[in-house]
């Protein structure tokens, strides 16, 4: 008889996507991609966790096509991202955020194209803080048989899939197919990601916002009105916690856990935003949504952005759809003083 404490029939992530391409009449083509992920996501999980051991956490003495320093760590995550999805034999295109221009898998026909930010948050290694990677996943739309940079011009609505894992004190994958979003945690004992979180839901409103303030005196009057509700929101209401840990998979993942707002706007330093369209907003603008919340860029919804450069940056408002109203109906108030 099998033991107590041991789950003799896990749902594991690979069996739960071929449960799902069952279900829709899939071919297996994607089963094979998300594979390819969990294993890149794996290795990272693996390299993540002796990082202070390694000195992975050190500069490389580079700086990404984001102006960014590149460390030890980022770039095996991205070396992972890029063979794993390449031996997937599914991906035609890619674009990371560590490389200035898109990646084009010349030895296959793959259908699929795919954006990841490979190692969120890196600048957090050294003091310890929840790091994780992004990904996003489209099927080519070029009449051509390989897929090429344009079909990496797509808006996140059309997307078949997206996902983030979180490095932190577990490994957990949260993903949708389109159809809600599951979150699976790492068992280091198997090795394997165990469904653990089904059908996640956003809360409809939470108490907690979350934006970098430092950058207060750069904001638009907006943006500032409704920090300014969040803390005092008179009437004999408590105010919202705040909370930012600047890494966007960790604060995106407690607002999908506990509702609330997450918020990087446009600033007079970063007049279209900072966060990256394709493989940080759109992927976490689509989880959200499927969990029930929204996500805007202040004007029209993220995933209704129409993209013209592989690396285009936005301003994100996202979270709990009664948050997210909110602050849309203060700017649209604003607009209309204009």
């Amino acid at each position: 008889m099998a033991s107590d404490d041991i789950d003799v029939d896990s749902m594991t992530l690979t069996r739960f996507v071929l449960s799902e391409q069952k279900r829709i009449g899939a071919t297996g083509s994607l089963t094979l991609l998300l594979n390819a992920l969990q294993t890149a996501i794996k290795a990272i999980s693996a390299a993540v966790r002796r990082a202070g051991f390694a000195k992975l956490g050190s500069a490389v003495g580079d700086t990404n096509v984001q102006g960014e320093q590149v460390k030890k760590l980022d770039v095996i995550a991205n070396d992972l991202f890029i063979n794993m999805l390449k031996s997937s034999f599914e991906v035609g295109v890619m674009v990371s955020e560590e490389n200035d221009k898109c990646i084009e898998v010349t030895d296959c026909g793959g259908k699929y194209v795919v954006a990841f930010d490979p190692l969120d948050g890196s600048s957090n290694i050294d003091c310890l803080v929840s790091i994780g990677s992004i990904f996003a996943i489209w099927k080519k739309v070029s009449p051509d048989s390989k897929a090429s940079e344009a079909d990496l011009y797509q808006p996140g609505r059309t997307m078949v899939a997206a996902g983030y894992s979180v490095y932190g004190s577990a490994t957990m994958l949260v993903i949708s197919t389109g159809n809600g979003v599951n979150g699976f945690t790492l068992d280091p004992s198997v090795g394997e990601f165990i469904l653990s979180d089904y059908n996640m839901k956003i809360n409809k409103r939470g108490n907690i916002f979350a934006i970098n303030e430092g950058y207060a005196q750069y904001w638009s009057s907006d943006v500032t009105e409704y920090v300014q509700k969040c803390k005092f929101p008179g009437d004999g209401k408590s105010p919202m916690g705040a909370r930012y840990v600047g890494s966007m998979v960790s604060d995106m993942h407690r607002t999908l856990k506990y509702g609330g707002i997450f918020m990087y706007p446009a600033t007079t330093k970063s007049p279209k935003g900072k966060l990256r369209l394709q493989y940080e907003c759109n992927p976490m603008a689509f989880i959200i949504e499927q969990a029930g919340g929204m996500a805007s860029n202040g004007v029209i919804p993220i995933l209704d952005i129409v993209p013209t450069g592989i690396h285009d940056r936005s301003p994100i408002f996202i979270g709990s759809e009664e948050n997210v109203k909110d602050y849309l109906k203060i700017r649209e108030e604003h607009d209309k003083k204009k």
